[in-house]
């Protein structure tokens, strides 16, 4: 046997280098190696190694801390392997061969599919197929049957403060007695596979408790109706408000300036000094001020299973129109999409919009054409669900929601009779929503995460027997874990994961022009472009990685232009908002933005307030962006062109070209996401009241930064849930493009539903 040394790897390699740190293929086969002979300080030097042939050797296994983060291919072949666990730590490695290993079994076959996630050639056999089945389909039958073992005992509640360790040693123990999943040849297996689930169940549980990533306190209600519009819905309890990692001190007592270089906390939140010319009706700041008629017994149901499954809420009470209301002419919808059949089209105005720019100066005309309908649309509560409940419970109002989007097109319209579905995320669930019925349709739960985001997209879905490949609606969510889950919805499968980050995901967005393009924002100030693919008919999939965007701090919101989607991402961020270059034709992979766009609110800061933290923004157009930063008490509407326009060419920052600005709520919460409907012309946020604040924008003003006054909102919609619930945040906002219904989510377990009035 041959010693280890810095030498002989030098002699080994191909090409040949003087720096080990260069190496990407060594051969050390047939040197009679043992597990003890391999030097882990010397070979985690290899860091560029790609290709590595240890075979010939009498290695029993793979030493314990071996770090190869490129390492692709790997040759264990011929040699005395017994225990193939050691290998987890090769988590980038495709290609593994450990043939004439005699005492290596079936179970060592699966373990090795779950331990080395990227794996898709074994023994010289393609197993992708096999490998994402047993990775993900069977791995959420076995989740499925952990999470039953645990809801149908009567094991302590970790959190009631029994000896954690006996607790747990307990669980385990049962899950891997009970749980019976594939044949008997691959019992090993399966009972190593179900202790690890087990395992990271548990462990899930506990971290919720204390140091998992939260965001902000919260609330809940079983699946549940509002009765008539003059009436509120009933929330039976309340538990104690946790905090949370996006917004875990979004409220302080004393009024701290934030200093962007040094904060260590990503969501750190500071006060806002009351702002004395918002005018708006006094009421506790925990009480809605509608007054309630006839109040309405709710008809509560269980929240749905924890199962991948189908599931389904009971469908809530019709609400009639209110009698006190000045009817209003029903507004036909403006036929807007191609593949829409024709329809009656409500008056509507065409406007070009005259920008001028913040000195008050006037500026190019743009051509940005919008049009939308005349008169406001109004809404009425339609229902409200509590579906992301923790372990089903009713009991549940902290559970935070997070995200909501309705699902895209083909074959979508008003006018197709397709139910409106909308997808919600929040706690260690995904839901899918009928907004017809206010019925769970699916629901797709991961425990131990924490989801954080959600998007939709159409990707390309090859046929059985090579016919052409169809589009198919996926849905990508990402959360505490760094995971992107993609689910085909259809089927009511997740299909697939991958890794974006080891930290936590806050942002998740694809590319309206390429489906396939999927921008992450991550917790450790990073943007990253993935490619995801197409999915073939047994649901394979490559995902590759396109572009690093780095970022000074957290991301909370992306954009891409819609005038040049393939070139310009907006970024909003705790510390601003950046703007990045994303053509693909560039050398560099790794990039920083561009430039950052200022506010004229940036000129009001000092020791007590920072008004950088953008924490909404849309466009409206193809030209107008609607953002936010959440203490300045509005929504400033900008242009985009004219902001570029005016931007010299090396200059690093250059501030917005405002047209109006948006009255809002004084609040200083942070992350109260707004949302936009461009075909309807409508700005739509939620406040820290419960409150929705509407807009619809069919001018804007053409005043001087001076002169401009705040444009009050069209329509502010009450908290319509009863008083147990009062004063949730809402957290986001969706409408469908026709604006036939409007989603919010709450930080208190809450999915609100409201319905366009069409009386």
């Amino acid at each position: 046997m041959e010693k280890i040394t810095e030498k002989l790897l030098l002699e080994r390699c191909t090409p040949k280098t003087s720096n080990l740190e260069q190496i990407k293929i060594l051969n050390l086969s047939k040197l009679g190696l043992k597990s003890e002979d391999l030097p882990v300080p010397l070979l985690s030097r290899l860091k560029c190694l790609e290709q590595l042939d240890l075979s010939g050797n009498s290695l029993e296994e793979m030493p314990q801390g071996m770090c190869l983060p490129s390492l692709l291919k790997l040759d264990l072949s011929n040699n005395d392997l017994e225990d193939v666990t050691t290998l987890e730590s090769l988590t980038s490695l495709e290609e593994l061969k450990v043939e004439d290993n005699l005492y290596l079994t079936v179970n060592d076959n699966y373990k090795l599919m779950v331990l080395l996630p990227k794996m898709r050639v074994y023994n010289g056999k393609d197993i992708s197929t096999t490998a994402n089945h047993v990775r993900f389909i069977a791995g959420e039958n076995l989740r499925t049957k952990v999470v039953a073992v645990w809801e149908s005992d009567v094991i302590p509640n970790p959190a009631m403060g029994e000896e954690i360790a006996k607790v747990k040693r307990d669980f385990v123990k049962k899950a891997v007695h009970q749980v019976q999943y594939g044949p008997k040849s691959i019992n090993g297996y399966t009972k190593w596979r179900v202790e690890r689930i087990a395992t990271e169940f548990f462990d899930s549980l506990i971290q919720s408790k204390d140091k998992t990533p939260k965001r902000k306190h919260s609330t809940s209600a079983s699946d549940s109706d509002f009765g008539t519009p003059q009436r509120k819905i009933k929330v039976i309890s309340q538990d104690t408000v946790e905090a949370s990692p996006r917004k875990s001190i979004r409220v302080q007592n004393t009024p701290q300036k934030v200093d962007r270089s040094t904060t260590a906390s990503p969501r750190k939140a500071v006060h806002a000094p009351a702002t004395p010319s918002r005018v708006l009706p006094e009421d506790s700041p925990r009480k809605s001020n509608r007054i309630l008629n006839t109040p309405q017994k709710v008809d509560q149901t269980s929240a749905a299973s924890p199962r991948q499954a189908v599931q389904s809420s009971s469908t809530p009470t019709r609400v009639q129109p209110r009698r006190s209301e000045t009817p209003r002419k029903a507004l036909k919808e403006q036929q807007l999409k191609a593949d829409t059949p024709p329809a009656k089209q409500s008056k509507t105005h065409t406007k070009t919009v005259q920008h001028r720019g913040v000195d008050g100066s006037n500026r190019t005309p743009t051509k940005n054409v919008y049009s939308v309908p005349k008169e406001p649309v109004s809404l009425k509560p339609h229902c409200a669900l509590q579906c992301h409940s923790r372990n089903n419970s009713p009991d549940d109002l902290s559970t935070q929601l997070w995200a909501c989007a309705f699902q895209p097109p083909p074959g979508f319209s008003a006018a197709s009779g397709e139910s409106r579905v909308v997808a919600t995320c929040g706690g260690d669930s995904v839901c899918l929503i009928d907004c017809d019925t206010g019925k769970v349709l699916k629901k797709h739960k991961v425990p131990g995460e924490e989801f954080f985001s959600l998007a939709w997209s159409l990707v390309l879905m090859s046929r059985e027997g090579g016919g052409s490949a169809r589009p198919c609606r996926i849905l990508a969510a990402g959360g505490k874990r760094g995971m992107v889950k993609l689910i085909h919805p259809r089927a009511n499968l997740a299909y697939g994961e991958f890794r974006a980050s080891r930290k936590a995901i806050s942002i998740l967005r694809f590319s309206p022009q390429q489906g396939n393009f999927l921008f992450t924002g991550t917790y450790d100030k990073r943007i990253m472009m993935w490619d995801i693919g197409g999915v073939d008919s047994e649901y394979n999939f490559k995902v590759i990685q396109l572009l690093v965007l780095e970022a000074s701090s957290t991301p909370l919101h992306l954009c891409l232009a819609p005038s040049s989607p393939d070139t310009h991402l907006l970024a909003a961020c705790e510390d601003g908002l950046h703007c990045y270059n994303i053509q693909l034709s560039k050398n560099t992979m790794n990039r920083s933005a561009e430039y950052e766009v200022t506010f004229p609110v940036y000129d009001k800061e000092d020791k007590d307030t920072d008004y950088h933290t953008i924490d909404g923004l849309a466009f409206l157009s193809d030209d107008i962006v609607a953002s936010k930063s959440h203490m300045q008490g509005s929504i400033y509407l900008w242009s985009w062109r004219d902001t570029c326009t005016q931007r010299p060419s090396k200059k690093k920052q250059v501030c917005a070209v405002i047209l109006a600005e948006l009255q809002w709520a004084n609040t200083d919460i942070p992350y109260l996401s707004l949302n936009t409907c461009p075909s309807k012309g409508y700005v739509v946020c939620g406040d820290d009241k419960g409150r929705l604040w509407r807009y619809h924008v069919t001018d804007l003003p053409n005043t001087s930064s001076q002169s401009r006054k705040t444009v009050p909102a069209t329509e502010i919609v009450e908290w319509p849930v009863e008083d147990k619930v009062v004063g949730a945040s809402i957290n986001s906002v969706a409408m469908d493009p026709d604006l036939q219904y409007t989603v919010a989510l709450t930080d208190k377990n809450i999915v609100v539903i409201l319905k366009r009035a069409e009386c």
